[in-house]
């Protein structure tokens, strides 16, 4: 029998050359016209609860929308300085400034004419170094670019537990598949401004393949099967039928997955564990690539027909075994999984992973989360399905109560149930079993890859902070944008630890481009130097708040450069990668991108830039070819003079500044929503902190992660800070006016004398305006930044103390047909 093959696509270089250029010259109001020629009920499908289909309104504003700007070369070059200018001395910041000159007189220019004329006609002026910059990156993904999403526990109690939950998360992603495929998801928007959608066509049957030369993005666009991974074993089944109809209802793929598991649960877990090859996915990338060429090399073997099941499927489901025990656990457990090494075995969670696509991880108690592969999509775009796929499951049930409840969807799956068994076409919903042929150098390899994966585990740790003392209502109240207050909050609290500034990066959403993905905002500014220094020495609250008020302007400021793609960052990378090349047209040593990237078939359009986190969730990317990590580049050493021109590496990137803007040492990303309980990855540099962290109306709920910095003690710093920022705000505000509603004047005149006023605490939504709030505080946070201490002794320990014994509920336990690939099991008993 024909069996269905998981097909490569074109490189990223030759889709783009296919592509029609953008329209270049846009005007805004022609996207808003797009938007207007669909009905409210077809860009907001939950207004009416029986909506019609009008397919195409995902990708309608694609070809109106502006590409990315390239920033003037004197504007970037000021820049330049002025980031590093909190991070130098005197001495270094003239160095700095005399390596611009010369940059600007010599190679600066000319590159940047180089760029203009390589961007001509092409998408995006960074996509392809963008792509590059990711897929050459040779060293393990886990902890150094996928990053994760902890969601809330589900609000139906029935669900949360493991097999129930799955099932639910699954039928709402694979609703979530349908409305993207379908194109009727409608757009993202900022303001009403449509976004550019992209990246949703990159987000399912996507898998990160490493070859010898660089790692590919390869898709199976018709792909309509999932991978369950249970115990570190291989189990795959059709969920949906070529029109991408949902082809289960939620009680079948509870049915499957309670097979699955009981499956997995007759192998001792020991014994699993010897093949459990998703540890490979883990190992170095050019290891990775020569490990994948043993499993296909046997045309006598099943593994190849194995691995395209695992690399096409439209997403990975992991059950776990365990259940963690606090949120920390929870967090390490999403990122990296566990490390658990029993009579020389290793059986922790991190067995039961495959790091190059996207994975839906659940636990026994039903806690999930969601690891991704970062290269195409950033945070923004997976909290759109995360935040969907919550909201979805919710409504759900409520249409289980009242039918007439709306639905979330443009369109739904007609009900299996109740359809013709011949309407199906060629599936198989029956779970099926992977047996890989366990050669000799694979049980090697995979000894070793888990040892190594096992290391790196333990040279990390997680902390986490839930601040319940309050939230965005609280801070906007106060005059503060959100973001920018939470970012001088990690400032101050580094700064009262180590006395130091150290270079920050945070990303900013630039998908109001088209292919937009995201720009460096380094958050370390002179004002908020300004603002450490005084906030930490025996200064006036008034003089603190002063202090921190110009450093959250500027930041807010920086913000909204940034999220215009006006920052400095992508820009110098992209004149860095044209020396590069230039470097390699005139024959000399090699330099820079080897071609591989992501393909570009889908509908529309996508973009580049950033390797972790977002809302750009996302630490900031790889940056060169010789970058120690992720976010972490070393600029060539200087050549000698004799050399031609485009051989000597220009003056501004072997500045020592350019390395130290390069080494991110507090590593941040606001993303989330109410659907999330905490997101997160892993350090980008080994002396640095991985911050991931949601601003709720209520609460801030942040991860940090780092190598053993004393991760725990930041965490402490930062929650003293924010206590002490909030008796510093309210004793200032004591002597400004309430900014009180007329209506409560004139109730309190009316009511005098006729009994004592109770009193509340003023925070939160019913917290009056601060006196010079910053205008629109709350809208400017919204998808931009990200993509968004004094002595913590005896009293604050104390409280948490009296804390630690409230967790929450989940922390207590902590196209052709084709032959059958694989085991089949059997369904009837069940």
């Amino acid at each position: 029998m024909p069996v269905r093959t998981f097909t490569m696509p074109k490189s990223l270089n030759e889709s783009l050359a296919n592509q029609q250029p953008p329209n270049t010259d846009t005007d805004r109001s022609s996207l808003n016209g797009v938007k207007e020629a669909y009905s409210l009920s077809e860009r907001e499908p939950l207004a009416e609860s029986d909506p019609k289909e009008k397919p195409g309104i995902t990708y309608a504003a694609q070809d109106k929308l502006p590409k990315l700007p390239i920033p003037e070369l004197e504007d970037t070059c000021r820049k330049f300085q002025a980031v590093l200018a909190p991070l130098q001395n005197q001495r270094e910041q003239d160095d700095t400034a005399a390596a611009v000159r010369d940059f600007l007189k010599a190679d600066g220019p000319e590159l940047q004419v180089r760029l203009k004329k390589y961007a001509t006609g092409k998408t995006s002026y960074i996509e392809q170094f963008w792509y590059d910059s990711y897929l050459n990156f040779d060293n393990p993904v886990v902890l150094n670019l996928n990053p994760f999403f902890l969601l809330e526990d589900d609000p139906t109690p029935a669900r949360n537990n493991q097999v129930t939950r799955a099932a639910s998360l699954v039928i709402s992603a694979l609703s979530f598949v349908r409305a993207v495929r379908k194109e009727e998801l409608p757009p993202d928007t900022l303001r009403g401004t449509p976004l550019c959608m992209y990246q949703y066509s990159r987000l399912f049957s996507t898998a990160r393949i490493p070859t010898e030369s660089g790692c590919q993005i390869a898709q199976d666009s018709g792909s309509r099967h999932i991978v369950v991974l249970c115990k570190g074993q291989f189990y795959w089944f059709d969920v949906m039928d070529d029109n991408s109809d949902i082809i289960m209802t939620e009680k079948d793929m509870a049915l499957n997955l309670q097979v699955i598991v009981d499956d997995a649960e007759t192998t001792p877990i020991q014994e699993a564990a010897k093949g459990a090859l998703g540890v490979l996915s883990t190992e170095n990338r050019k290891i990775w690539a020569g490990l994948r060429d043993v499993l296909t090399r046997d045309a006598e073997s099943n593994n190849a027909e194995c691995l395209s099941i695992v690399d096409s499927a439209l997403f990975i489901l992991c059950l776990d075994y365990t259940e963690p025990k606090n949120g920390a656990e929870l967090c390490g457990n999403m990122l990296c999984g566990t490390s658990e090494v029993v009579k020389g075995v290793q059986i922790g969670t991190c067995t039961n992973r495959w790091y190059d696509k996207m994975q839906i991880v659940v636990c026994k108690n039903g806690s999930a989360g969601i690891n991704f592969e970062h290269t195409g999509v950033d945070g923004h775009t997976v909290l759109r399905m995360a935040s969907d796929v919550y909201t979805d499951t919710i409504l759900r049930f409520a249409k289980s109560i009242n039918g007439q409840a709306p639905s979330l969807w443009t369109s739904t799956s007609p009900d299996p149930s109740k359809r013709d068994p011949n309407s199906f076409g060629d599936v198989s919903t029956t779970p099926h079993k992977l047996e890989w042929d366990m050669l000799p150098e694979l049980s090697t390899a995979l000894r070793f890859a888990e040892t190594r994966l096992a290391d790196l585990i333990q040279q990390n740790e997680f902390e986490i902070l839930e601040f319940a003392g309050y939230g965005k209502n609280f801070i906007t109240s106060m005059g503060f944008s959100p973001d920018a207050f939470v970012q001088m909050a990690f400032q101050a609290a580094y700064y009262g630890l180590y006395g130091r500034v150290e270079n920050t990066y945070e990303p900013a959403m630039t998908k109001v481009f088209l292919h937009g993905r995201t720009e460096s905002i380094r958050v370390a500014t002179l004002e908020s130097v300004e603002f450490v220094k005084t906030f930490w020495a025996d200064n006036s609250p008034q003089q603190k708040v002063d202090a921190l008020k110009k450093a959250t302007q500027k930041h807010t400021a920086l913000t909204k450069e940034c999220a215009k793609a006006l920052g400095q960052d992508r820009h110098l990378y992209a004149l860095y990668c044209v020396w590069q090349r230039a470097v390699d047209e005139e024959g000399a040593e090699a330099a820079s991108s080897n071609g591989y990237s992501s393909p570009v078939d889908g509908p529309a359009s996508e973009a580049g830039l950033s390797p972790q986190q977002g809302p750009s969730i996302s630490p900031s990317p790889p940056r060169s070819p010789s970058a120690k990590n992720h976010d972490n580049s070393r600029s060539p050493s200087k050549s000698t003079s004799n050399k031609p021109p485009l051989q000597q590496i220009p003056s501004l990137f072997s500045d020592p500044g350019y390395d130290r803007i390069n080494n991110t040492i507090l590593s941040t990303s606001n993303c989330g929503n109410p659907a999330l309980r905490h997101f997160g990855f892993g350090p980008s540099s080994a002396d640095g902190f991985g911050i991931g962290y949601i601003i709720k109306d209520d609460s801030i709920s942040i991860c940090i992660s780092s190598k053993h910095r004393q991760t725990k003690r930041f965490v402490a710093s930062l929650e003293a800070y924010f206590l002490e920022v909030k008796r510093l705000l309210r004793s200032v505000k004591k002597g400004e006016p309430t900014g009180r509603s007329r209506v409560r004047e004139s109730e309190e005149e009316k009511t005098r004398g006729k009994g004592k006023v109770i009193k509340g605490e003023t925070q939160g939504s019913v917290a009056a305006p601060a006196v010079g709030v910053e205008e629109e505080a709350e809208e400017e946070d919204e998808g931009l930044g990200g993509y968004g201490f004094f002595d913590a002794g005896m009293l604050l320990q104390a409280l948490k103390a009296s804390q630690e014994e409230k967790e929450k509920p989940s922390e207590k336990a902590a196209g052709n047909a084709r032959r059958a690939i694989g085991k089949k099991l059997r369904v009837s008993e069940y």
